[in-house]
Parts: structure tokens; sequence; C-alpha cells
């Protein structure tokens, strides 16, 4: 057994129309290309809910909280993730989540 002490997932929950999929997928490529290189990003997935039409979540990977707390308090971060606000999902309580690593295998 391996522990990830430390690390964060951050999960983000978007809702898109059908017609809005292209979209949702276009912002999400850009941002990731742009998200290349930040300090402490370990990587990003985009993932497709197969039990609600239309639902999708990012996925991001951390390398620690800090270096999260870093990026989403600098001056880019709006910027970089724009393209995506308009899908957060706002029929939760939260669009997004952030989840400790607790143990990995």
């Amino acid at each position: 057994m391996s522990t990830a002490p430390g690390r964060v997932r951050v999960l983000l929950h978007l809702r898109a129309e059908a017609e809005q999929v292209p979209q949702v997928e276009e912002a999400y490529h850009l941002i990731s290309k742009e998200l290349d290189g930040t300090p402490g990003l370990l990587g990003n997935e985009l993932l497709r809910d197969l039990t609600a039409p239309g639902g999708y979540a990012v996925l991001s990977a951390w390398d620690s909280l800090a270096a999260f707390r870093a990026w989403e308090e600098g001056a880019a971060h709006r910027g970089t993730t724009s393209p995506l606000r308009a899908f957060q999902d706002r029929g939760r309580p939260s669009p997004f989540a952030l989840f400790e690593v607790a143990a990995a295998y």
C-alpha cells in the first residue's frame, strides 16, 4: 500500500445542454493547455456522467492543498477558468468540492 499524504483532488461539477457539449469539451481543452506547468498541478480529467445526460465533472489532482490554494488565489485563476464558469452546476449546494487523499494503492 502506498499513501499520498497531503495530495488533494478538486471536483468541479458541470451541467450542459446537448447543444453545449462541444463548448464544454473545447473549454476543458483550452483551460488544460493554459494550466500545463502550473506548480503543484499533477493533472486533470474531464469526466462524463453516464447516469445523467449533460452532466460532467473536472477532476484535478494537486500535490498539496497549499499548491491548489496558491493557484486559486492567484491573479490568473479567474481568467483561465472562465470558459467553463457558465457550465458550473448551480443546482448543487456548491459546484466544486475539495478532497484530501486519505489512502491510495
